[in-house]
């Protein structure tokens, strides 16, 4: 059972996906917060598997939600989804640089929302490509460029880097390079500890930043 956790502070909002996530016979809503802090103590207290983030609150904002909750050692297996909209790209990049597993569109189909708390429940990132390449744009500064940063990596490994740097999933990884899903998963896990990344979203932002993918 994948336990949820939904911080909005539109009640409405909320409701909405209450009444969805508990519809799957896999899912249940633990909680429901109106801002960051309110959703960082029931974190703990209810101890989720994700929490369903807005990022713009009144009071405590999302953001600094997201921060609690990845800062606190006791919270380490929770996992937090941003929930965005297009206009608030600042804010996504702030809160995968808090520490979100991904994000998702306010407006996103009901079964690519349910499909994402899964992905994210399941231990990887969600980044949506189109979003993904557009905001890690945003973070990419020329001066920062160090084409030299991957030279520790395998050809192979900076070849599933910048698949995952263009939004594929594993899976997706894994048909495109016709290897099988634990190689997929033995070389993200390589790339990570060798870069020092620590998750799929930061080695997103590492790809972008230092060149070894161009944002089209």
């Amino acid at each position: 059972m994948i336990r949820v956790l939904v911080a909005d502070d539109q009640a409405l909002v909320r409701g909405g996906f209450r009444v969805l996530i508990d519809s799957e016979p896999d899912m249940a809503v633990v909680g429901e917060a109106g801002d960051g802090g309110t959703a960082a103590a029931l974190a703990r207290e209810t101890r989720p598997d994700v929490v369903l983030m807005d990022v713009q609150m009144p009071g405590v904002d999302g953001l600094e939600g997201i921060r609690r909750i990845v800062g606190d050692p006791e919270l380490s297996g929770v996992r937090v989804l941003i929930l965005t909209t297009f206009d608030q790209d600042d804010y996504v990049v702030e809160g995968l640089a808090a520490g979100a597993s991904g994000f998702l569109l306010k407006n996103t189909d009901p079964a690519q929302l349910l499909h994402g708390i899964r992905v994210v429940a399941g231990g990887e990132e969600l980044l949506s490509p189109g979003l993904t390449r557009r905001l890690i744009a945003r973070m990419t500064k020329p001066a920062a460029v160090d084409h030299g940063v991957f030279d520790q990596l395998t050809a192979r490994e900076r070849e599933v880097v910048a698949l995952a740097a263009q939004g594929l999933s594993n899976a997706e990884i894994t048909r495109e390079l016709v290897i099988s899903p634990a190689t997929t998963k033995t070389h993200i896990s390589r790339a990570l500890a060798k870069l020092g990344a620590r998750d799929r979203a930061q080695l997103v932002a590492l790809a972008y930043r230092h060149g070894l993918v161009r944002p089209s």
